[in-house]
């Protein structure tokens, strides 16, 4: 009870957090999210890796199966979806439920669903085939929670209508109701053992039941709201409910002592989960964040806080011992990115600082701004160097030749310059666009650059001496991304006219064209192999295209072959 509990890094979504689910490993977390995808993270980096994109609205409740192959996900659009959880390609659409689909759980075999829904029934479905089973009618109003057993003999479901039904699993023959909250219940969960089941509820309580018998145990009181998620840790010692007081409590399940409070969340707590490993705890709520918290020593994880006003760049350091991030309130800021310790505060910028880029060597740090300057600090002091001025208008983009002895910006004054990285010394002014200069970029040899520009053009530049080489036409509209192929023979654009364009490096002679996204692409990079290319999108999509299949069935539009997953911050990167 002396344990101050403190929270882990916060994944930011941009719309209310509705449920969260950790595959079996514990590597991959799901959100699902009131604009009807699922957002699956790695947990090791707490990398975006895929978006889930099919469901018209809300998605009420996602779940991995067992084996972690399948997720399931409901849906305020009446369905339940079933997706491939390596690729995110979409299975099965579930359709029986005539209301919300409020809850979905996977049998522990992993060879049935069932779901929960507002039509006042549980329904049973084939998990591979997706083939309906059979219909647990019972409640008299919605249902809002549904949960198999640990043996997989016996199907909770909590109601809207004050209570837990218990139910055969292979007959759907109903069994015990369990009576005892004032209001809706929210949440079942049946303990690891499955001796004991769970459940939380508009009353502001979470209460414990006997799994064999119905009959009732403890009551958990303490939220000050209604307590809409309740789930065991895998050692089945701890419960954690999550609520409407915006904060999530932990439990002893044996005795129902209070526990730790874990307080962040500014609006509620839709859905809490344990990893795993019961070492961390996920939580998912209206603010549209996604808080983790250390289960077992409440230890405080990372939070580098400090900036007063949006970051718009962060990078690592090329060892991973330092992160460097950009701010609108005109500050570079280092910080540990082990420990999340903050560094040095670099200042001097007087306008906000758009972009920041590590050089290779890791001992400079070059960083782009409104105030139409590019700046040059010690990476490892902070210490200011150079003040690269020149530019007319606001710097757009700043890079490092490969061998770090250069520096090329771009800015919205329509030039690219470049500069000896050591003393800052200007060099060639790179001339020939007639609108802002979006983006710059260095081959991979370092004697090239090519630049993308809103005159819906990329040029190509001999890095050494500034002169022009060739104009890649094409595009309807600004050119927002550049990159070049790993090998340095090819280069990938993508634009406003939401095409991905590819050329060659050495002619500029045009390629594939990448169609497929309905809106602007404002992100394009390689794969290290360069075998595939991914594109990020204003229409919340990134789309992964494999380039080599493409060359070889001679086809110039392919883009049937794209995955659709959402990238977060993809606008603010591009803004």
């Amino acid at each position: 009870m002396d344990v101050d509990f403190g929270e882990w890094p916060f994944l930011e979504e941009d719309s209310r957090v509705q449920s969260c689910a950790y595959s079996p490993d514990g590597k991959t977390l799901a959100v699902g999210l009131e604009d009807g995808t699922i957002r699956l993270y790695e947990t090791a980096t707490w990398e975006k890796t895929h978006t889930l994109s099919g469901h018209t609205s809300w998605v009420t409740s996602v779940v991995f199966s067992p084996g972690g192959q399948q997720i399931a996900s409901g849906s305020s659009d009446n369905t339940v979806r079933l997706w491939d959880a390596q690729t995110g390609a979409p299975g099965a659409i579930l359709s029986g439920h005539t209301s919300d689909v409020t809850s979905v759980v996977f049998s522990p075999s992993g060879q049935h669903i069932a779901s929960g829904s507002s039509d006042n029934t549980v329904r049973l479905w084939d998990a591979q085939t997706g083939a309906p089973g059979a219909i647990l009618s019972g409640h008299t109003s919605w249902v809002t929670s549904v949960v198999f057993s640990p043996s997989g003999q016996h199907i909770a479901s909590g109601s809207d209508d004050k209570t837990v039904r218990l139910w055969d699993a292979q007959t759907g023959v109903p069994g015990a109701i369990l009576n005892g909250h004032t209001w809706e219940v929210m949440s079942v969960a049946f303990s690891p053992s499955g001796q004991h089941i769970a459940s939380s509820s508009d009353d502001k309580t979470v209460q414990l039941w006997d799994a064999q018998t119905g009959a009732p145990g403890a009551i958990l009181s303490g939220h000050t709201d209604s307590v809409r998620s309740v789930v065991f840790s895998p050692s089945g010692q701890q419960i954690a409910s999550g609520s409407d007081d915006k904060t999530v409590r932990l439990w002893d399940a044996q005795t129902g002592a209070p526990g730790a409070i874990l307080s962040g969340h500014t609006s509620w707590v839709t859905s809490v989960v344990f990893s795993p490993s019961g070492q961390q705890i996920a939580s998912g709520s209206h603010d549209n964040t996604v808080r983790l918290w250390d289960a077992q020593t409440g230890v405080p994880g990372a939070i580098l806080s400090g900036h007063t006003d949006s970051v718009r760049s962060v990078v690592f350091l090329p060892s991973g011992q330092l992160i460097a991030s950009g701010s609108d309130d005109t500050t570079v800021r280092l910080w540990d990115a082990q420990t999340g310790a903050p560094g040095a505060i670099l200042s001097g910028h007087t306008f906000p600082v758009m972009n920041v880029v590590f050089s290779p060597s890791g001992q400079q740090i070059a960083s782009g701004s409104y105030d139409n300057t590019v700046r040059l600090w010690d990476a490892q002091t902070g210490a200011p160097g150079a003040i690269l001025s020149g530019h007319t208008s606001w710097v757009t983009s700043v890079v490092f030749s490969p061998s770090g002895q250069q520096i090329a910006s771009g800015s919205n004054d329509k030039t690219v310059r470049l500069w000896d990285a050591q003393p800052g010394a200007p060099g060639a002014i790179l001339r020939g666009h007639t609108s802002s200069v979006r983006s710059v970029v260095f081959s991979p040899s370092g004697q090239q650059i090519a630049s993308g520009s809103s005159d819906n053009t990329v040029r190509l530049w001999d890095a050494q001496t500034g002169a022009p080489g060739a104009i890649l036409s094409g595009h309807t509209s600004y050119v927002t991304s550049v990159v070049f192929s790993p090998s340095g023979q090819q280069i990938a654009s993508g634009s406003r006219d939401n095409m991905v364009r590819l050329w060659d490096a050495q002619t500029g002679a045009p390629g594939a064209i990448l169609s497929g996204h309905t809106s602007y692409v404002t992100s394009v990079v390689f794969s290290p192999s360069g075998q595939q290319i991914a594109s990020g999108s204003d229409d919340n999509t990134v789309r992964l295209w494999d380039v080599e299949s493409a060359r070889r069935r001679g086809r110039p539009d392919f883009g049937r072959s794209a995955l659709n997953v959402v990238v977060s911050n993809q606008r603010q990167q591009s803004e």
